[in-house]
């Protein structure tokens, strides 16, 4: 029986080594059933186990099982078989995002090697720790922001995953370890990468290359070039990272990865663009967007129609820049992807424009005239996006009026919407007599007449859409409570009844205090005390309550502060209010398997960015 589990063991182990991990897995599983009193395979087959599982995603089992081997280890007293547990669990924990748990099992499996000498120990350990830390400090940024200026957490944590991938890489030198050397070469420059400092990353991935040249490793070969050439478009030597995308561009072609390919089209397109040649640009955008559709890659096919759109409107080519918004923006529906919808509509706002200036210009100039004079407005607002959302016109539940402001805003915005009404502001830019600014004044007196007459009705809207809730706060009053009501002004009554408009005309900001300041006092007034020390003190407290204001939240019962039993009914009551009010997160954003981990478009933004503040210039006081 022994034997057969060992058996069965072994050939779980060698399914996972050729990848088949789900077999494995029936295996090692399969040989758990056999049973055996032999502790050791009994805790191999559970690090195997959990190790299999870590592979297939499936973390919870994998922590199980790792958890499990800990556990036999440190009943056997195997110090370096706990160490080895310790490890695990730290890497499937750094995977689940548990990070704080992750470390404490890293500084575990450090201890125990160091106790025991083991430097091939150390080394993992170390190196796990860096994992650990630079998993946390990627967690925690997001992804708009810039390399090299993150949070102070993030730099902590990053700062940290380097110094552990330099310990690493001193042991591993020491002992020799070609291979080893070439993994933290990588993480270390991505953490320099992520830190800002762009030189040293470039250091480390050309050691990267180096040694995964030595060892034939083309797809790690592949992975240092992408590196190399991100790094050096924050440099901002182009060229440079455009030799290095196309050296990823071959190794990718050689290893028949058509993700990767695409991958590198699109940086390449981009990088072309940034250099302004935008004929390579439009070639390598066309060979990415090819691939993106054989792999049904609707995300990355909607960034290659938008690359296409711009590189086009670059070279002049409007008709076929407007083809490719049009593509984009039906995407960008599709894929739910709200930014890109934005943008595919901006784009295709300014390239109506442009080919609408140019059909005038080829047509008659007395309807470009004529379409101009007509819609002078609504040119402005178009050929300015900043200022576009100031055109938009709200849903109004009042009737058609003026808003219930200061008089001096009421003639303004009867202006704007009726833009002929001559006013202080533009009488010099018009020719308009007296006799038309004196008909147009009337006008708009009795408009602004007849639009107060809809006070009334606007007051019995509001009351009806806001008794309800009034009446969810009241409370009831024990008998004996006082429930007089302040008394209200007058004019307050008056006013509200909306029978006095003159009074309403002239006086709206006294008006509007009036109405604030009388709301707020009847809603302290319908507040009770509430005090709960205890249930037999409740009966007794309760003929003695009060109405109070907001802050009386506490019995007179001469307790200073409300009991747990307070909290309780508190938490109860407003549960469900808090529930109510939550909103789901918002969604991840989908990245496309044609597109780069590290997307070109904002490596574009970030790059570019500090130029165009260092262009800008102080403009001089106005006197």
């Amino acid at each position: 029986m022994e034997a057969s589990c060992v058996e069965l063991a072994l050939e779980g182990e060698r399914l996972c080594q050729v990848g088949d991990y789900g077999a494995g897995v029936s295996f090692f599983e399969a040989a758990i059933k056999v049973g055996t009193e032999d502790l050791q395979v009994l805790s191999a087959i559970y690090s195997q186990l959990g190790n299999a599982y870590f592979h297939l995603q499936d973390y919870s089992r994998a922590l199980q099982f790792h958890h499990h081997d800990r556990t036999l280890t440190r009943t056997m007293g195997d110090v370096l078989g706990e160490a080895k547990a310790c490890g695990n669990l730290g890497n499937t924990l750094k995977v689940l995002g548990r990070f704080d748990e992750a470390l404490d099992f890293c500084q575990r499996h450090l201890d125990i090697c160091r106790d025991a000498g083991d430097k091939a120990g150390q080394a993992r350990a170390l190196y796990n720790f860096g994992n650990v830390y630079h998993a946390k400090g990627k967690s925690v940024c997001s992804s708009d922001s810039e390399p090299g200026g993150f949070p102070e957490e993030v730099t902590t944590a990053l700062r940290k995953a380097a110094q552990y991938y330099e310990a690493n890489l001193s042991i591993v030198k020491e002992l020799g370890e070609r291979a080893s050397q070439g993994r933290t070469c990588g993480n270390l420059g991505n953490t320099h990468y992520l830190l800002g400092d762009f030189r040293n990353a470039v250091v480390s991935h050309q050691q990267r290359l180096l040694i995964a040249k030595e060892f034939g490793d083309q797809a790690a070969e592949r992975r240092a070039y992408c590196n190399l050439g991100n790094a050096y478009i924050f440099l901002g030597e182009f060229e440079k990272a455009a030799e290095h995308y196309k050296r990823a561009l071959q190794l990718a072609r050689l290893l028949q990865d058509r993700a990767v390919e695409a991958q590198a089209c699109y940086s390449l397109g981009s990088t072309y663009t940034l250099v302004h040649d935008y004929e390579r640009a439009v070639d390598y955008h066309l060979k990415h967007l090819l691939i993106a559709q054989d792999l049904n890659d609707r995300v990355g096919e909607g960034r290659a129609y938008w690359s296409l759109g711009n590189a086009h409107t670059a070279l002049g080519n409007h008709d076929q820049a407007m083809h490719f918004a049009e593509r984009h923006l039906e995407i960008s529906r599709e894929t739910g992807d709200r930014s890109g919808e934005l943008t595919a509509r901006m784009n295709m706002s300014d390239l109506q424009l442009v080919l609408g200036l140019s059909y005038s210009t080829n047509g008659s100039i007395l309807s470009e005239s004529k379409e101009i004079n007509s819609n002078l407005h609504g040119a402005r607002c178009r050929m300015s996006r900043r200022h576009s959302m100031e055109n938009l016109e709200l849903v109004k539940l009042t009737p058609d009026k003026l808003s219930v402001s200061a008089p001096s805003n009421l003639h303004t915005q009867h202006q704007y919407r009726h833009p002929h009404i001559t006013t202080p502001l533009n009488r010099t830019n018009t020719h308009t007599t007296s006799e038309t600014s004196t008909v147009t004044h009337q006008h708009l007196t009795a408009q602004l007449d007849m639009d107060m007459l809809g006070d009334e009705g606007f007051f019995d809207l509001l009351s009806r859409f806001q008794g309800n809730r009034m009446d969810d706060q009241r409370c009831s009053v024990p008998h004996g409570c006082d429930r007089r009501v302040p008394a209200v002004s007058s004019s307050y009554v008056f006013a509200l009844t909306g029978r006095c408009v003159s009074a309403a005309s002239s006086g709206q900001k006294a008006f509007l205090g009036a109405l604030v300041s009388a709301q707020g006092q009847r809603l302290d007034e319908q507040r009770e005390s509430a005090g709960f020390s205890s249930p037999q003190s409740h009966g007794a407290d309760l003929g003695r309550a009060r109405p109070g204001r907001s802050g009386q939240l506490v019995a007179s019962t001469g307790a200073g502060e409300p009991d747990d039993q307070f909290f309780d009914m508190l938490v109860k009551c407003q549960g469900s209010r808090l529930n109510d009010q939550r909103c789901a997160p918002p969604p991840v954003p989908v990245r496309g398997p044609t597109l780069p981990d590290e997307d070109f478009f904002s490596l574009i933004i970030r790059s570019q960015a500090k130029r165009m503040d260092e262009q800008r210039v102080t403009l001089p006081s106005s006197r």
